[in-house]
């Protein structure tokens, strides 16, 4: 089995193909470029240069958030277009998720974080070799993130690491540094970052156990409002109580 893999979601664009012995290939633009212009001749580029064609795929993996409003769009309609086109099926794959992959082998706690603004993060915590889940994707404030961090490390049996990666990291290591000194660990900078590998072996697992969806109901995951909706609220709230003061 052939799985596509796309991730748009965070920095970076990055698309792979995992086939059932080995990673075919992998492309990664990490520039700040237009993720909506450059995504497909990547994945044009990196199937030419893995002799393959998008006819050989046998399922479509997308990051589907959280993440960029925009990014997490321009993945997940990528994916679709293709699964329509040549009639194939889609895994969804939470990008927290495939984030935490990227250091699967880790002993300790992987915290995967993405910038949120406004001092919050978009995060999910997990532990143990193999990435096992902890916590549902949430987005919660870096402070409160550090409470129950610094909860979960008090009371287990030994005192375990704590992993730090993505495009939050930058924002918060101070924090991080200051909360948890030693047992704060920042992951290598290739590691960081979203890689598609990560998706498509996500993907491939899902493909495996039967947990794919049609293009039709493949959908972005957002954790809150984009800053258009929360001010079109915020517009509407104001024009209802202003409404009830005037009667």
């Amino acid at each position: 089995m052939n799985i596509l893999a796309i991730d748009t979601c965070c920095s970076a664009a990055t698309a792979a193909v995992l086939t059932d012995d080995r990673l075919a290939a992998e492309i990664v633009q990490n520039n700040k470029k237009t993720h909506s212009q450059n995504i497909m001749p990547m994945i044009d580029f990196m199937m030419s240069q893995a002799e393959m064609s998008i006819g050989d795929i046998d399922c479509f993996a997308a990051a589907v958030g959280p993440g960029s409003f925009t990014g997490v769009r321009i993945g997940v309609a990528t994916a679709k277009a293709l699964a329509h086109a040549f009639g194939k099926p889609c895994a969804a794959v939470s990008a927290l998720h495939a984030m935490a992959y990227n250091v699967a082998d880790f002993g300790g706690i992987i915290c995967p974080i993405f910038d949120a603004r406004r001092g919050q993060v978009y995060n999910a915590l997990f532990g143990g070799r193999g990435a096992e889940r902890l916590t549902p994707d949430r987005a919660i404030s870096a402070k409160e993130l550090c409470d129950e961090l610094d909860e979960r490390v008090r009371f287990a049996e030994s005192s375990p690491e704590i992993i730090f990666l993505g495009d939050g990291l930058p924002v918060f290591a101070d924090m991080f540094n200051e909360r948890f000194g030693k047992r704060a660990v920042f992951a290598k900078r290739s590691l960081r970052m979203n890689l598609a590998a990560s998706v498509a072996e996500i993907g491939y697992e899902k493909l495996l156990l039967g947990d794919v969806c049609g293009y039709a109901e493949l959908k972005p995951m957002y954790l809150r409002l984009s800053q258009a909706e929360r001010e079109k609220a915020e517009r509407e709230k104001l024009n209802r109580e202003s409404n009830i003061n005037e009667k």
